[in-house]
């Protein structure tokens, strides 16, 4: 085969003993660490949060290469699904939209936005969990977590948020129309920690986009992914999720690849 071929012999042993490339080895060892950032963050990040990953590791990687070497490895991530909020059909009285979109801040403990979101179980049925946002770390400060969506259930979320930040007064709290957030002591409440309440206009969820955005990416990379038992077993994902993984481990690119913590961390430090 090898006179037939014109191929020398020796050629045909050495393919028996092919040594490893410099290139393919480099491609081997980043392959590994590409694995292991992609299991840390349990399959929730994909190139551009990797890749931002493997540079502070050390590692003198293009996208590009990370694309491919993940895309040779059959790994992506979990969370392909696109952010789209949906129009509310509730009929509501428009009240004062203050913040208008204007997302923009300067510092922590300047506008803060909540809302209230569907967790399913098997056991108790639907259960519901209400957040509040610091825009400015995109930080959960404050959240609940009750059988019942009820006004006592965002009541405590911005309870827990206040308690946390001690905030000074005058901050900006936006929420949409919903009955809970438009109730007379949701109203006292807000009154009493001396902050303003803006609400989003009738069927603009994009006035309250940064919060539906933070229960978007929940759903993406957790809750769509788990079959929680009862309200316990829920009720601790949740917090494993939001403590543990969201407001410490997980980077955002729009807060230049840090941690909601270490945004907040890094203001507090310098005040």
């Amino acid at each position: 085969m090898c006179e037939t071929l014109g191929i020398p012999k020796s050629s045909y042993y050495q393919s028996f003993n092919k040594i490893e490339s410099n290139r393919d080895r480099e491609n081997r060892e980043l392959t590994e660490k590409i694995k292991e950032i992609h299991m840390e963050s349990k399959r929730r990040y994909g190139a551009p949060k990797i890749h931002e990953l493997l540079g502070k590791k050390g590692y003198k990687v293009s996208i590009k290469r990370v694309q491919r070497l993940m895309s040779d490895a059959g790994i992506r991530s979990i969370t392909v699904q696109k952010f789209r909020p949906t129009p509310s059909k509730e009929k509501v009285v428009e009240r004062e939209n203050i913040l208008k979109r204007d997302f923009s801040t300067t510092t922590i403990n300047e506008k803060w936005v909540g809302d209230i979101t569907y967790i399913h179980t098997l056991k108790d049925g639907w259960c519901y969990l209400a957040s509040v946002l610091d825009l400015h770390s995109k930080k959960v400060i404050g959240y609940s977590f009750s059988r019942s969506m009820t006004t006592e259930l965002i009541e405590k979320a911005l309870e827990n948020a206040y308690i946390t930040q001690n905030p000074n007064e005058g901050v900006i709290f936006h929420s949409d129309l919903g009955s809970q957030y438009t109730s007379d002591d949701f109203a006292k409440k807000i009154q009493s920690y001396h902050m303003t309440h803006s609400f989003s206009y009738k069927g603009s969820p994009y006035d309250n986009a940064c919060i539906e955005s933070f229960h978007a990416i929940l759903k993406k990379e957790e809750v769509n992914h788990v079959q929680y038992i009862d309200f316990e077993t829920a009720r601790i994902a949740l917090f494993e999720y939001i403590e543990g993984w969201y407001n410490r481990k997980r980077i955002h690119g729009r807060l230049g690849y840090k941690t909601p913590q270490e945004v907040e961390n890094s203001i507090r430090l310098s005040a």
